[in-house]
């Protein structure tokens, strides 16, 4: 029997599509059919690259997007202006780290405008641009499965802050209704949608580190409503959510831990629930999923990360075979999808890891699965 592979999404973009993404951003000429050509090349040569390293299920790579959740600026309307930036907590217990991380330059620079206006669709010209490019190299290459990225309303609202409307539950609420568009025109597109939400465990160390963890919880689970909302005409069997701590080499010493996020990730309206589960900091908690096992719904189905994505270790396939052995022997061979732990390109031009190395990692993951599955 086989075990699938995928990854969360994003993927190192070439220093050309790099070069548009922040001409656009920065409002600077360029010409707007180059840019479209460009990136139709660049998923099919993305796309390429995912099928040679043995992925299963792939994605575009969030090839033009500026980053996973500040893209819906270009897209929505009521974002202006700049939103504050708030460092995560563990940063900020290690200031000279911090410090030489931006030295460095390894803090990506890009617009966080606050929210300052109601927010509606500006049409949907450019996610049908990045369904007809994933989709043109998937019939190219003959791959059957895909699926693309979307910001959740609860992500949204951790990097595109709310001075507009009344309350977060009512921004939630019209950021819900505003996505739950883009995630029904993915899924009737044939692809798969993934909710990026690492305000489900990101955002407790980075915006409410001020609050108790049971505070943070409630909020969470807010946000797990507005986003269910959203996805109430989205068949659950099309649904992959992914949690998240920060995809940024740092101690994590604040991080809120799986056993007490895990019931507010299975109440998300998603079949495949993807997490983290190699880097130091959470590799441990593959035995939350194991100590609850009796709480896994039967139709979810675990997509651990087992090759991390900020260090530019490249992991033996012996290590990729045991991270999925784990949860085999938890909820069997049928439901377990070998991942990543996050993206590799979770914006653009900004990546710890050297974009040779992010595919020699996945051809290890892949590699892995394919012993896991022989063994089995």
């Amino acid at each position: 029997m086989t075990i699938k592979t995928t990854h969360v999404g994003s993927l190192p973009r070439k220093q050309e599509v790099v070069d548009f993404i922040f001409a656009r951003e920065n409002e600077a000429p360029y010409e707007p059919q180059a840019f479209d050509t460009c990136m139709t090349t660049a998923v099919a040569e993305t796309v390429a690259r995912q099928v040679a390293a043995g992925v299963d299920i792939v994605s575009d790579g969030e090839t033009s997007k500026i980053s996973y959740a500040t893209y819906v600026k270009d897209r929505y309307t009521g974002f202006s202006g700049d939103s504050p930036r708030n460092a995560p907590a563990d940063l900020k217990q290690f200031p000279s780290f911090l410090k030489r991380l931006a030295d460095d330059g390894g803090t990506p620079q890009y617009a966080r405008p606050m929210c300052t206006g109601e927010v509606t669709s500006k049409g949907q010209g450019e996610l049908q641009k990045d369904i007809a490019s994933l989709k043109d190299a998937m019939a190219t290459h003959g791959v059957e499965r895909g699926f693309m990225n979307a910001a959740s309303p609860g992500v949204i609202s951790l990097f595109l802050q709310n001075d507009y409307y009344k309350t977060r539950d009512a921004y939630l609420a019209a950021l819900a209704d505003a996505m739950k568009a883009e995630y029904e025109t993915i899924v009737a597109a044939g692809l798969d949608v993934q909710l990026d939400c690492p305000d489900l465990a990101l955002s407790r160390h980075m915006l409410f580190n001020d609050l108790t963890d049971a505070e943070f919880l409630k909020i969470a689970g807010g946000h797990v409503e507005a986003l269910n909302h959203a996805l109430q005409d989205v068949p659950q069997d099309r649904v992959r959510i992914h949690i998240c701590w920060g995809n940024y080499e740092g101690p994590h010493v604040c991080d809120i831990g799986m056993e007490k996020v895990f019931d507010t990730l299975m109440g998300a309206k998603a079949r495949y629930v993807l997490f983290e589960t190699s880097n130091p900091r959470h590799a441990h908690e593959w035995t939350v999923f194991r100590d609850r096992r009796a709480d896994i719904p039967d139709d979810k189905v675990l997509v651990p990360g087992v090759v991390d994505t900020t260090t530019n270790f490249v992991e033996h396939p012996e290590v990729v075979v045991q991270r999925i052995e784990r949860f085999v022997d938890i909820v069997g061979q049928e439901r377990v999808i070998a991942g990543s732990d996050c993206g590799f390109g979770t914006f653009a031009g900004f990546g710890a890891v050297d974009p040779q190395i992010a595919y020699a990692k996945l051809e290890a993951l892949a590699q892995g699965a394919r012993l896991a599955g022989e063994r089995a």
